[in-house]
């Protein structure tokens, strides 16, 4: 059990360390990284609080701890990814309509400068 709350505690540091760092170099936007680095502060306090764990475990009604953490993380996780889907697919979106928006610009330009 301590193994691998050991292991889950230094994954967490990892994960901040990076969005730290990846923020720092301007590789994430920092609305983004908030969630990164709230699941990953959770995740650390969870494998580091014996006492939270097992309260969380006792209302998941799972009967080990160490796997109510991972349950909660792969949980949170989820919700992280389909976050950024749905700002992906909003991405998309408005990048088709700026495509749009610049043929038909670029239709009217030509109009403008064709001769008759």
């Amino acid at each position: 059990m301590d193994r691998l709350l050991n292991f889950t505690t230094g994954m967490s540091v990892l994960l901040i360390v990076l969005v730290l760092a990846s923020v720092r170099r301007a590789h994430i936007r920092v609305e983004y990284s908030v969630s990164w680095l709230l699941a990953s502060v959770a995740i650390l306090v969870l494998s580091r609080s014996r006492k939270l764990l097992e309260a969380a475990a006792a209302q998941l009604g799972v009967a080990d701890p160490p796997m109510a953490l991972i349950l909660l993380a792969g949980c949170v996780f989820v919700i992280i990814f389909y976050r950024f889907s749905i700002i992906i697919s909003k991405l998309k979106d408005d990048n088709i309509a700026l495509a749009q928006r610049v043929a038909i610009l670029e239709y009217h330009l030509q109009t403008i400068t064709t001769p008759k």
